[in-house]
């Protein structure tokens, strides 16, 4: 043929179906040889089998003259089996490791689409294997070194004396009487992992004879993998269609589609998931979620999914807290299961969850350590029950994780109340196991007063409070009106309640400070008791006379200088305590309960030589404004002066800070090696020590 050309050459092949070795033919996988063994008829020794579990052991020669057997290892390993004497019972007769026993493995559950072939003049020969298995090196003779070996530490260690002797004949006997078994027990004991192993060995083996390659008897065997008749009457199964010839050769495995899950467990596919009727889905769905509106839950079902049947399904796997679905305990712990943890029934694990859902009905927060003072759960039990519905929040403690679903609960109010009447029969299950006390049934008054969501926006928060100075505006200008006839009919014997006294409260949020400066002409200048215009001396307290403004900052000031020449280092939180204190100790009609806001007080640190120190907190602190805000005395006029300055520039940079930088950075600072007490002077005047770390007075976050 030319170069360019291109042939094809086709065969037909007779099949035939050989079933004469049918449910008898076996595949043996041998693993690689070593140089020392070769697989011919002089090796196999003596062969086994259990026929029920399809395990087969060899034992095979070695040999023990080729120049890579290693002899002194062999008698090493024979002399540890063995021992230095030899009788029946021994492995190694003559001393020297002189042969392998190799145990089958099967390698594939399934063998029906594997056969045996043969060809032969033009004609190919199928037998089914009834088994492959994979034999592998046993090292049992390993164990029985080792059991020598115990036994002869233990006759070297064991006394003959007959004292000995006659306390180890006398010994207590304690006779138990064993409980009737359960059905439920009976099956756990049947699956376990000992009754199985305690089932195959009681299988006998059946002690086989190994024919060589070349033995006459392997060589009529051998005949048996041929088809016996090559009629069309004895291959009727030959017979079929291309299409279910080719089905017969390769059918569908069952073993594949029995592995396929029949639901999906963590990762879900939505396209088999859809396959499965309406209930299956959103159980499965609430069983990995735990946690989900109605409205992100009909997304997930696909469209044209009718509503009316997801709530009929979703109530019979799931409770509303908050007009959200939460999965319910007993389809995430179902009967005869246990805590992975603490080994708990399940019974008691459902309990305790729905005590925790139960108060996440009562409100958005729930406090671990009074959830495991109820239950009396383990606190990984308790841990898992709280991040299956809710978010930890430092110091706070764990907020329910979606926020209040009103939609849901104004579109069906019918179901609504359903689940109302399910939470009150299982309050009732609640207070009788685990006792609860009032405290535990009432929620509080914050709480219960709304369920809304507490995460407001800063704009919201400024049009809530600007309709509030709105509504109620009209009355309190009535109450001060008739609050300043009270204070002129009664000049004299005017008292003031210290304990109603507090210092004006900026208005503050978790996320933002709210900016009143948008409604502050509303209260006609009025800050905290004082006018804001300078000219004017009216306040809430009545008429003052025209040096009193002069003297209460006189006053203030006064306060602020003696607090800080004590204390040095205060929070803006700090001082405004103090500063009650103060005004609890001073006589009624005293000229500073004519009103002090907190911008006169920041006001007047600054004025008496205080200065601001900017003190990076962590991002995570869950301090207060107030609480931010750290003011330190600059300068008290002492020999300390210096080394406090020092001290501040450091935490300006620093939230905290360990001695020895302090102590060094001072030493390079001031020129000069400060001995212990001075250091300590200086660290006590400003500082605590939390942790073996140093900060600030009043910065340190528990």
């Amino acid at each position: 043929l030319a170069a360019d050309e291109r042939c094809m050459f086709c065969f037909q092949i007779d099949v035939f179906l050989a079933r004469s070795l049918l449910e008898k033919l076996y595949l043996f996988q041998y693993p690689i040889r070593p140089a020392s063994m070769t697989y011919d008829d002089v090796t196999h020794l003596s062969a086994k089998i259990k026929p029920k579990q399809q395990k087969v052991e060899l034992e095979m020669a070695i040999d023990t003259l080729n120049p890579n057997y290693c002899r002194s290892k062999g008698e090493q390993i024979a002399l540890n089996v063995d021992g230095t004497c030899t009788d029946e019972t021994s492995t190694y007769s003559s001393k020297l490791m002189d042969k392998q026993t190799f145990c089958s493995s099967q390698a594939a559950s399934n063998v029906s689409r594997y056969a045996a072939a043969v060809y032969k003049k033009g004609e190919l020969h199928l037998t089914p294997l009834h088994g492959i298995l994979q034999l592998r090196p046993s090292f049992t003779y390993l164990d029985k070194a080792d059991a020598k070996h115990r036994e002869r530490e233990a006759a070297n260690e064991g006394g003959d004396s007959s004292q000995d002797e006659a306390e180890d004949d006398v010994k207590q006997i304690t006779v138990r009487f064993s409980r009737p078994e359960t059905e439920q027990a009976r099956q756990r004991r049947v699956q376990s992992y000992e009754f199985l192993q305690k089932r195959q060995a009681e299988e006998h083996w059946v002690h086989l004879h190994y024919y060589g390659l070349k033995d006459s008897r392997s060589e009529h065997e051998r005949q048996y993998l041929f088809s016996q008749g090559h009629g069309l009457a004895e291959n009727t199964e030959l017979i079929k269609s291309p299409s279910e010839y080719l089905m017969m050769l390769m059918p569908p495995s069952v073993e594949e589609e029995n592995d396929k899950p029949v639901a999906p467990s963590n990762v879900l596919s939505m396209a088999q998931l859809r396959t499965l009727p309406l209930a299956d889905q959103i159980k499965i769905l609430m069983k990995n979620v735990k946690v989900m509106p109605f409205a992100n839950l009909m997304s997930l079902l696909g469209s044209g999914t009718d509503s009316t049947a997801v709530l009929r399904c979703i109530q019979q796997v799931a409770m509303l807290v908050q007009g959200n679905w939460v999965v319910k305990s007993d389809v995430l712990y179902p009967k005869d299961t246990s805590s992975p943890h603490s080994g708990v029934p399940a019974e008691v694990l459902c309990r305790g969850r729905d005590f925790v859902m139960w108060k996440f009905t009562q409100g958005r927060w729930v406090v671990r350590k009074e959830v495991a003072a109820v239950t009396k759960l383990c606190p990984e039990d308790v841990k898992d029950f709280l991040e299956h519905m809710s978010v930890a929040r430092i110091n706070k403690g764990w907020e329910f994780m979606l926020p209040y679903d009103e939609d849901f609960v104004k579109k069906h109010p019918d179901i609504v109340q359903r689940q109302h009447m399910l939470w009150m029969g299982i309050q009732a299950k609640l207070e009788k196991v685990y006792n609860l006390l009032k405290e535990h049934l009432t929620p509080k008054k914050q709480e219960a007063q709304s369920a809304h969501p507490l995460l407001v926006s800063g704009e919201q928060r400024v049009n809530m409070a600007k309709a509030k100075v709105k509504q109620n505006y009209g009355q309190l200008e009535k109450e001060l009106q008739k609050q300043k006839a009270e204070m002129k009919s009664n000049d004299t014997s005017a008292k003031m309640d210290v304990s109603n006294i507090r210092i004006k409260e900026e208005p503050v949020s978790d996320e933002e400070p709210m900016d009143t400066s948008a409604y502050e002409g509303m209260n006609n200048g009025i800050v905290n008791g004082l006018h804001a215009e300078e000219d004017s001396t009216d306040s809430i307290n009545g008429h003052l006379p025209g040096g009193c403004i002069d003297r209460v900052a006189q006053e203030l000031k006064a306060f602020v200088s003696s607090t800080f020449k004590k204390q040095f280092v205060l929070t803006l939180s700090e001082l405004k305590r103090l500063f009650n204190l103060h005004l609890a100790s001073l006589p009624p009609g005293h000229t500073l309960f004519s009103g002090i806001s907190d911008k006169m007080l920041q006001d007047m640190v600054l004025d008496t030589g205080c200065k601001q120190i900017l003190v990076p907190f962590p991002p995570q602190t869950a301090a207060s404004p107030d609480e931010l805000k750290v003011y330190a005395l600059w300068e008290a006029g002492d020999t300390y002066d210096q080394h406090r300055q020092v001290l501040l520039e450091i935490f300006s940079k620093n939230y905290r800070v360990r001695r020895n930088v302090i102590q060094s950075q001072l030493s390079q600072e001031c020129g000069e090696d400060l001995n212990k007490q001075e250091v300590d002077r200086v660290l006590k005047d400003c500082c605590v020590s939390y942790g073996g770390m140093w900060y600030l007075k009043g910065t340190v976050q528990s």
